[in-house]
């Protein structure tokens, strides 16, 4: 099936972030991918046009920060970027085509992080995190830039209850499928975040967990990136045919491989 690729500007508060657009000859769900700190939407847009192949929307975004508006970078705040990704929701589920149903928001690393986020304020049937990230609820305005400095590797290697986070309470709440892919060797998301999310996410219609071997936080080698995309790609296609064929996703499926054994990795 071929796909189509329109460039798009999106309106946040008295400023544009940037989009690329990818429609297939035939759609139904729409996808919203978003990208991790320091990242850009090239990242997404191959696999965007994979499973925008199956029959979907795809919309990737550059977060305010990076790319196009990098001269932000020290003063952009997740409040900032949450709009964003609000904005870029509504933009997909705006488009006529889209089943404003049938919505998968997937996200890495602090993509992952306002993925979750964005479950709760708006309706997400698929959640994609991949080594989504965790910050502390305090200092919701400081510039992301500056997180890093306020105890946030110990905050990431240690047991966050789903009320004490707001990324937590929303995959608390969250019904929908979701996909959770952690990569063995991440010096930056430890696993203990991943064990947080996993918690958190019981009340999950079906959750699909993935370690990549060998992988880094960034999925430096290709065969890493290989993976993920492999990943990422069936789990799509079982949730868009399931949602095609029956009207719902497939039936209730727990897929959990336990992460290998470790040293302790260190968080920053």
């Amino acid at each position: 099936m071929t796909t189509h690729d329109k460039r798009i500007d999106i309106l946040v508060d008295d400023q544009r972030i940037y989009g690329t657009l990818l429609t297939p000859t035939t759609v139904i769900p729409g996808v919203l991918f978003l990208h991790g700190w320091g990242g850009s939407q090239e990242q997404y847009l191959a696999r965007a046009r994979e499973i925008a192949a199956l029959g979907c929307v795809c919309l990737t975004v550059d977060l305010r920060g990076h790319a196009e508006t990098e001269v932000q970078k020290e003063t952009v705040t997740r409040e900032d970027n949450l709009r964003d990704a609000l904005a870029a929701y509504d933009t997909l589920a705006g488009y006529r085509a889209v089943d404003k149903m049938a919505i998968a928001v997937v996200g890495s690393s602090y993509g992952g992080y306002l993925a979750a986020i964005l479950s709760s304020r708006r309706p997400v049937r698929w959640l994609g995190l991949r080594v989504p990230a965790l910050y502390r609820d305090e200092d919701w305005s400081l510039p992301k830039q500056q997180l890093k400095k306020y105890g946030l590797a110990d905050y990431r290697r240690g047991r966050v209850e789903p009320d004490q986070n707001r990324a937590l309470s929303a995959c608390a709440a969250f019904r929908g499928d979701v996909l959770v892919v952690e990569s063995e060797h991440d010096d930056i998301i430890p696993h203990p975040v991943i064990e947080n999310y996993l918690a958190a996410l019981k009340g999950a219609r079906s959750l699909t967990y993935r370690v990549i071997e060998g992988a880094d936080h960034a999925l430096s080698e290709e065969k890493s990136q290989q993976a993920y995309t492999s990943l990422l790609l069936n789990w799509a296609t079982e949730m868009v045919l399931g949602a095609r064929e029956g009207g719902t996703a497939p039936e209730v499926h727990t897929h959990l491989q336990p992460a290998p054994s470790r040293n302790p990795p260190t968080a920053a």
